[in-house]
């Protein structure tokens, strides 16, 4: 290690020499500091590289020697390995590490006594004074910490020393965060590889602009919530209300390529003043401001130190038209882990939106029911208790009294909650619709498209869609059945596909992120296509409805490879694009649930029902769809028609 010590003939005079020679002095301490830490790093380095087997990464490395610096100068460290297992500080200095701060200041105080050319040696207790200032400017370790290995990083300072000089000042002045302060674009792309190597462009791209200014005071004005409060009591806001809006005033997530820059998630440092209770599309008003920070659930959020008050924009749930009497209506609902085991206000609730919010549908593909003990992992498959208390209260709320069918599957082999076997299950109301029963049909057997002389039938009703396929490996397999409607058959195809869980965030430090978990997903929707297909194949006016949770995008390739070969339509195409959602996900409202029909649908009267997703007290995080079919359209279709997600409030 070399140190310069070399210096520039001074143009200055006598009279301007002492502030030139005070600040070198304070810049020599932090060279000194510098200097300090450099060599401890270099050594802890090498001793890294030459070990033959080091069990940790270079960062741990350099933690380790920023470390042993802090301790040099006195500061308590903890030890969280030890033999009792409790943390154990580390507070005594070793005498030779000490040596090395004070040998440092000392030489850099020596060399400002020295004297110079045009310039005036201080005394040397301000030499001493300002070389220890600058020592202790940088005396503050800087890291960059990820709280996850996808997200972006936080800017921490590792064991810092904090001395009150003084108090009671005014703040600075907190940055506003409006729809001007806010770039075109949200993040830069590295072609899938992390942004960190990027140059940080505040003017450019919006997560720039949150990065710059973590741990920053902000203040934003207005704000529309587009993701109703928590459990947590955060709450989803934009400060862009111009972005992507909705009919009911969230945020619409339309592209992979449109991730909404302006949302941003609230959260108050004062338990006395907590988050209110809001939804989608109430404001808070007036100012909220507090410090930008940063974390892997979500990205930015406004730590408050003062809360807008909320305006209650007054969100009602949705009530959709009963269907006609030559109407089938069939609707999908994710009822989030249902079991016996649950509370009677979930079941009440669930039972209400199916009775009164979609008004008492046909034949209703439900998903995420459980086994009748849920998550108590003992062997039971079985979910007949848990459809009989839910079919009760859909009674109690005044509706029919469905039946059901579904496929037990194997225990633990059909993911979700472990030991809570969840499945998907057909209910339906036998005084307006028949269900077709074919023996054979279980966990392991696939159900396949007969040809008859009458049109196509099912080998196994219910039956599921090739459930020994890798595809379906810790997945839902699709339950189908074949139903009878004023003399028509009509199949319907019941879904839930794997979940997005692992996929990289939207605000993470990989840019574009990936989708690891939409393989699997066009996977499962290649074989629900393979299926549909073969029923068109031996029926091509075959009325099919194809439906449930797809856990994906309408602008998806899942989507893409369920409607391969055109045999497929997605109504939510069918609405207004600010309609076009299910779900609220991180202040985004988009679609995770669909019903696609096939070319022999001929006439539909297609809605989705909001009663759940932008609501803060909600019985499931979906909203539940319905489609109303004309069986007996008398004109060959394409499968066009019209859709409406505004119901009847």
């Amino acid at each position: 290690m070399t140190q310069v010590t070399e210096r520039s003939p001074s143009l200055l005079t006598p009279q301007q020499a002492g502030p030139a020679v005070l600040v070198a002095a304070a810049l020599r301490g932090a060279l000194a500091a510098g200097l300090g830490l450099g060599s401890l790093a270099v050594l802890v380095a090498a001793l890294w590289i030459s070990s033959p087997a080091p069990d940790s990464g270079p960062g741990e490395a350099f933690h380790a020697a920023a470390a042993l610096w802090l301790l040099a100068h006195g500061a308590e460290l903890v030890r969280t390995a030890t033999l009792t297992g409790a943390p154990a500080p580390m507070g005594v200095v070793p005498l030779l590490l000490a040596a090395l701060p004070v040998w440092l200041v000392h030489r850099a105080a020596r060399d400002v006594l020295e004297p110079d050319e045009g310039r005036v040696a201080p005394s040397p207790g301000a030499a001493f004074a300002l070389v220890t200032g600058g020592y202790l400017l940088v005396g503050g370790v800087v890291a960059e910490y990820y709280p996850s290995s996808t997200a972006q990083s936080v800017t921490e300072i590792t064991a810092p020393r904090v001395t009150v000089l003084s108090s009671g000042n005014a703040l600075p002045a907190p940055v506003v965060l409006d729809a001007d302060a806010l770039p075109s674009k949200y993040v830069p792309s590295a072609g899938g590889g992390s942004i960190d190597a990027l140059p940080l462009e505040p003017s450019a791209y919006a997560l720039d602009l949150y990065e710059s200014l973590e741990g920053s005071r902000v203040e934003i004005a207005d704000t529309r919530v587009t993701g109703a409060t928590t459990k947590y009591r955060e709450v989803w806001v934009t400060v862009a209300p111009e972005q992507n809006p909705t009919e009911r005033g969230g945020t619409l997530y339309a592209s992979y390529t449109d991730q909404n820059a302006g949302r941003l998630k609230v959260l108050s440092l004062d338990p006395a003043s907590p988050v209110p209770t809001a939804n989608v599309g109430d404001v808070l008003s007036g100012t909220t401001a507090g410090v930008l920070d940063y974390d892997s659930y979500g990205g930015y959020n406004v730590q408050a130190t003062a809360l807008g008050t909320l305006t209650d924009h007054h969100l009602r749930r949705e009530v959709t038209r009963r269907q006609k009497g030559k109407e089938l209506a069939v609707a999908t609902y994710n009822v989030e882990n249902l079991d016996a085991l649950d509370d009677q206000a979930k079941f009440d609730t669930l039972a209400e939106g199916v009775a009164v919010n979609l008004s008492s549908p046909d034949i209703v593909s439900l998903e995420e029911i459980q086994d009748d003990n849920g998550a108590v992992n003992d062997g039971t498959v079985g979910s007949e208790a848990t459809l009989q208390r839910f079919t009760d209260a859909i009674v109690a709320a005044g509706g029919p009294r469905y039946s059901w069918r579904y496929v037990a599957p194997q225990d633990g082999k059909d993911g979700g909650e472990p030991g809570g076997n969840i499945r998907n299950v057909f209910l339906f109301n036998p005084d307006r619709v028949d269900f077709v029963d074919r023996a054979g049909g279980d966990a392991t057997t696939a159900v396949e498209a007969v040809r008859t002389r009458k049109g196509v039938a099912l080998s196994v009703s219910p039956g599921r869609i090739a459930p020994t396929s890798d595809a379906w490996d810790d997945s839902r397999k699709p339950l189908v059945g074949e139903f009878r409607f004023h003399g028509r058959s009509v199949f319907v195809v019941g879904n839930h596909f794997a979940s997005k869980g692992g996929d990289q965030p939207l605000h993470g430090r990989y840019q574009e992120p990936k989708r690891g978990s939409e393989t699997k997903r066009v996977r499962q929707a290649e074989e629900v296509n393979t299926f549909v297909k073969s029923l068109l194949a031996a029926d091509k006016s075959a009325q099919v409805v194809v439906l449930g949770d797809l856990n994906d995008f309408a602008f998806s390739p899942t989507v893409g490879a369920l409607t391969a070969g055109k045999v497929l339509k997605p109504l939510i195409t069918t609405l207004p694009q600010n309609e076009r959602y299910s779900y609220v996900y991180e202040g985004n409202s988009q679609t995770l649930d669909h019903i696609l029909t096939s070319p022999g649908v001929r006439r539909f009267d297609y809605d989705v029902v909001h009663i759940n997703a932008e609501f803060a007290d909600q019985a499931s995080d979906h909203d539940p769809q319905i489609v109303r079919i004309d069986v007996h359209a008398p004109h060959p279709g394409n499968g066009h028609g019209h859709g409406h997600g505004h119901g009847h409030r």
